[in-house]
């Protein structure tokens, strides 16, 4: 790893040091997190937290740990640069709205499968088709239904249960 080029003093210091203009130790806490070429790194996470709060932070937590204290510190304090006010609640709470749209529009194309499929069913019974049936002239445009015979006729469905949808569907 670059400690053993750091040794020999031949290494440049990591992104911290850099940043606060000090000479990096073998044994220095900030290296194995912020290396040198990336020094934005480092430097968010020092505009937000601190480089002493990081330091006291790193060093009371065992090494194990630290590599997940430090992602979770870079990504708040990234979230912090670009939204000052409310940082990663600011993020978590913008997907939050993205989840709920698309649960919403996820439902209401689950409702529309479940009304075609109830339309689709009915029109088959009610003139005698069904799929498997040898009556059934195979075109299916020679006793469709018009649409204003059906119009509303399952306006009044908020959902219907689809599993118990698909065991009647076909059974004609």
């Amino acid at each position: 790893m670059k400690e053993s080029s750091r040794k020999q003093g031949a290494a440049s210091p990591c992104a911290a040091c850099k940043l606060l203009r000090r000479r990096c130790a073998q044994d220095c806490v900030f290296s194995p997190y912020f290396p040198a070429d990336e020094p934005q790194k480092f430097a968010n996470v020092h505009r937000v937290f601190g480089a002493s709060n990081v330091n006291k932070m790193l060093q009371e937590l065992p090494i194990h740990q630290r590599g997940d204290a430090v992602s979770s510190m870079v990504y708040e304090a990234n979230a912090r640069v670009r939204d000052p006010v409310y940082g990663c609640v600011g993020a978590i709470s913008s997907l939050q709205q993205q989840i709920d749209v698309l649960q919403a529009q996820l439902a209401l194309a689950q409702a529309e499968v479940v009304h075609l499929r109830v339309r689709h069913s009915t029109n088959f019974q009610g003139h005698g088709l069904c799929p498997d049936s040898p009556s059934s002239s195979g075109s299916p445009s020679s006793k469709q239904v018009s649409p204003q015979d059906n119009k509303g006729m399952f306006s009044h469905m908020d959902m219907v249960d689809e599993a118990s949808l698909g065991e009647s569907m076909w059974s004609c």
